[in-house]
This record gives C-alpha cells, sequence and structure tokens, in this order.
C-alpha cells in the first residue's frame, strides 16, 4: 500500500516507530501529484522545496520522541490562508502577486504540531461559490468522475484528500463550503461552531458565517486536525475562550440511545432520488447501531438561502471594498485614483464576485438596509431559535449534506440561482453558528458519492463525530477510492 494512501492516524504511528520517515511520506504524495494534478487541478501553489525543509525537521523532532499527532504529515491549505512567504491568492487576480508576511493561526498552529504543509489549493474565488469553477486559475476536477465537479469552494482541498494528494487539507466553510465538497468527493469534511477556530489570516468572505475546518479521509483523523487548530486565541475577536476537548478520545463508538433528529424539510420535492433514499438508509444503519431516531422540525428552513444570500453578500460588499489597488494586490493602469478605483476592482475581480459585491451593495444601500438586511438578521434568528427548539428533542441532527451528487461541469454556470440551492441543507448550519459534519453513506448509480451531514449542538462537536466514528465503524464507505491510475 502506497503511504500517499494511509491516513493520519496510520501515518502516525508508523513515523513515531521509525517505520518510516517524514521524507519518505513527503516524497510519496508529491509523486501522486505528479501523477494525477494535470487531471484535477486541485492545486494553485505547491510548496516541494519548503515541505522537504519541514518533514526533515519533523523527522529530528521524530527522534528526540515528540509524539504529537501530525507531526511530519503532509497537509493542504486552501488558498484562503495566510501562510508566511507562500503566494496567497483567494483564486483571484486580484490577490494574483499578493505574498503574506506571517501565518494565520490555523496555519501556525499545524506548523507548531509538525505538519507538513504540501501547498495551496484551489477554491472558489473569495470562497464564493458550490462548484470550484469560479477560481481565476482553473477548474478542478472530481476525482471520481473528471467530468464532474468536487463541489466548492473548499473544492481544491476536496479534491486532493479524495485523491491522495495529501493526506488531510484544511478548508473553509461559510454556506457549506467544507460539507458539500466533502459530500461531493466522498471524503469527511467538518464546519466547526462559530468561535470554535480562530479565523485570524483567514482572508474574509462573511465574517459571521465563515470558519475553518478538517477534510480527512476518515472520522479519526478529523478529530485530530480539529483538535490540533481549535482553541481560543486573543487575536480574534470572534474566537471563543472554551476548553478544546481530547476529540480523538470521544471515538468509542458508544450510541446506544442517541437520540438523532431527521428533519423533515431535508427531504424536499427536487432532489435526486438516489440520495434521498441512501441517506434513510444510513438513517436505518444509525437505528440499528442502537441510535434512537426522532422527528424534528425546522419550519424556517425554506428561507435559509435568500437569508444567506442577503446577509453573505452585505457582509462581502464590506469585507471586499479593502481590494481597491493601493496596499497591495493586483492594480490596474490607469490616468486617476478614481479610474484605478474602478479598473483594478474592473479587472481584478470575476463576475460571480462581482455579482454578490453589487448584491450586497444593494441591501446595504439608504432605503433598502431595512428591507434586506434587517429582515434577513429577524429571519436568522428564527432559524436559530427552530434549531434550539429541535435539539430540546434531539443530541444531533441527521440528514443528506447536498440535494444531489455532484454535477457535471458547466451545468449550472449559466444559472446562479440553482447553483446557490446546492447548498440548500448546509447554510441554516452556519446562520444559527452550528458545528456540522458531513460523511460518505454510499453512491449513486453512476458511481458519485454520498454525503450523509451530522449537526451538532454548540460546541458539540465530540457528539458528531462519536455518531460519525460509530457508522463509519459499521460500514465501509469511506475505505472507497476514487480509480485514478
Amino acid at each position: 500500500m502506497s503511504l500517499h494512501t494511509s491516513t493520519i492516524h496510520e501515518l502516525s504511528a508508523k513515523l513515531k516507530n521509525r517505520e518510516i520517515s517524514s521524507v519518505e511520506l513527503t516524497e510519496s504524495v508529491f509523486a501522486r501529484i505528479a501523477s494525477v494534478e494535470d487531471r484535477l487541478r486541485s492545486y494553485i501553489t505547491l510548496c516541494r522545496e519548503s515541505a522537504l525543509a519541514e518533514a526533515k525537521r519533523a523527522d529530528e523532532r521524530l527522534k528526540s520522541g515528540d509524539d504529537s499527532p501530525l507531526l511530519g504529515v503532509p497537509i493542504a491549505l486552501k488558498d484562503i490562508f495566510l501562510t508566511d512567504g507562500v503566494l496567497t491568492t483567494c483564486a483571484s487576480k486580484i490577490l494574483g502577486n499578493f505574498v503574506p508576511p506571517y501565518d494565520g493561526t490555523a496555519v501556525a498552529r499545524l506548523k507548531a504540531g509538525g505538519a507538513v504543509i504540501v501547498g495551496k489549493t484551489n477554491m472558489d474565488e473569495f470562497a464564493m461559490g458550490s462548484s470550484t469553477e469560479n477560481s481565476a486559475f482553473a477548474v478542478t476536477r472530481n476525482p471520481w468522475n473528471v467530468e464532474r465537479v468536487p463541489g466548492g469552494s473548499s473544492g481544491g482541498s476536496a479534491a486532493a484528500v479524495a485523491a491522495d494528494e495529501c493526506i488531510a487539507a484544511l478548508g473553509t466553510d461559510t454556506g457549506g463550503s467544507i460539507r458539500q465538497p466533502a459530500a461531493c468527493c466522498g471524503i469527511v469534511g467538518l464546519k466547526p461552531t462559530y468561535g470554535r477556530v480562530s479565523r485570524y489570516g483567514v482572508i474574509a468572505f462573511a465574517s459571521s458565517l465563515d470558519q475553518v475546518g478538517p477534510m480527512t479521509k476518515d472520522t479519526t483523523d478529523c478529530a485530530l486536525v480539529l483538535e490540533a487548530i481549535a482553541g481560543h486565541d486573543p487575536a480574534d475577536s470572534t474566537s471563543v475562550p472554551a476548553p478544546v476537548p481530547a476529540y480523538a478520545k470521544s471515538l468509542d463508538g458508544k450510541v446506544k440511545g442517541l437520540r438523532a433528529g431527521i428533519p423533515k424539510q431535508f427531504f424536499i420535492p427536487g432532489m435526486q432520488r438516489e440520495v434521498e433514499q441512501t441517506v434513510k438508509d444510513a438513517i436505518r444503519k444509525l437505528a440499528q447501531e442502537g441510535v434512537e431516531i426522532v422527528e424534528v422540525s425546522l419550519p424556517h428552513t425554506e428561507y435559509a438561502v435568500a437569508v444567506y444570500y442577503v446577509i453573505a453578500t452585505a457582509e462581502a460588499s464590506s469585507n471586499l471594498a479593502r481590494y481597491d489597488g493601493m496596499r497591495y494586490g493586483y492594480r490596474a493602469p490607469a490616468e486617476d485614483l478614481a479610474e484605478t478605483y474602478f479598473k483594478t476592482r474592473q479587472e481584478g475581480f470575476g463576475p460571480e464576485v462581482k455579482r454578490r459585491i453589487m448584491l450586497g451593495t444593494y441591501a446595504l444601500s439608504a432605503g433598502y438596509y431595512d428591507a434586506y438586511y434587517l429582515k434577513a438578521q429577524k429571519v436568522r434568528a428564527l432559524i436559530k431559535r427552530d434549531f434550539e427548539e429541535a435539539f430540546q428533542k434531539c443530541d444531533v441532527i441527521v440528514g443528506p449534506t447536498a440535494p444531489t451528487t455532484a454535477f457535471k461541469v458547466g451545468a449550472k454556470t449559466a444559472d446562479p440561482l440553482e447553483m446557490y440551492l446546492s447548498d440548500i441543507f448546509t447554510i441554516s448550519v452556519n446562520l444559527a453558528g452550528l458545528p456540522g459534519l458531513s460523511l460518505p453513506c454510499g453512491f449513486d448509480s453512476e458511481n458519485m458519492p454520498i454525503g450523509l451531514q451530522i449537526i451538532g449542538k454548540h460546541f458539540d462537536e465530540a457528539t458528531m463525530l462519536r455518531l460519525a466514528y460509530a457508522y463509519e465503524q459499521a460500514t465501509e464507505w469511506h475505505k472507497k477510492k476514487p480509480k485514478l491510475s
């Protein structure tokens, strides 16, 4: 078995026992990238030289008896994380030459744990999209079928993990951008509770929704990465000073008596029949494992997409105002200051980013603020209350991650509204600030992965992970690999 196909916990044991070296492992990952990357386009930037230097340092730490779980393990970063001395573009022309002078907190924590940073993965520009087709550099392809999208906006990270081009990756999730591509690519993706992981050094899209999380080959790896990056950070005012549990130790498979709520609003007309059937089969499997299944209602779910596209675009309009060609990034040649602003933003941003900036600016403009933004915030409070009431009857909520499996490249680019509906089951989790996880639960007739979503109470990632682990132990879905030669 090739080293790059293994999980963090398998490799960690081999590294500690000196059966393999981090340099060997890193070389194996780069050999894999060389063999499949031209078909997938998972990466924007590769860091081979610095990765091998980090691997050598990791081997020295391993010799001294350091047993950090991520020590010497090659990990990829979505190109939204500031990385000291490494090109960080957010998949946008406007940041095409931006090299940050420091690491974001999540990156710094991975490095402190001895992780080897392989490179920066492709994404939808400024994390705006559900297909990784909105990148200024390339369209990433799904390893299960290169005619299909990998999901988005963390599609490069999802494809890289699924295709064994790294051992794990970090993504960000604003409305489903970790969970939806995880479902499309048949891996595990976790969006933590808002405030659980620092956003410092993450290029902002919508600040009240963005959250950093792991994308991994199985649940155990997910727990290990989350443990490494979670925790309070004084540099992020939204970071919560709550203790970080030993997530990996909570994976005991004991779920008898755990109550799983099934919202009827998560099974809707128009969703792919095979997705509905497979998710219902997964719920029956949980029941066989001793999980108590209860019906719950989330009545305001139907408004979630509309609310999200008012709040997220308003925050994006504000956050992206800083890209004007003055301090960093792309600057268009122009005659005067006003023309510099206009041309830089016109040439630097792609069509989806421009669409969202305009939507958000409109929603915040005089005369429309109360009608749109304020009303959206009120409905957001109702969506949060729906979850609070549902959680009085259950410990977790279970349903599909996405209404369909991965669609064909180009299938939805002409219809932004249809594209936005790809995140219909994930968006409300961000609006409520809750943790959510997607893991593989089967395949459709075209052999495309289907994701099961588990939603937890605030700061109760441990229960979510425990249930995911129990399901994983009872099934084989997470062991299936795409047939890329």
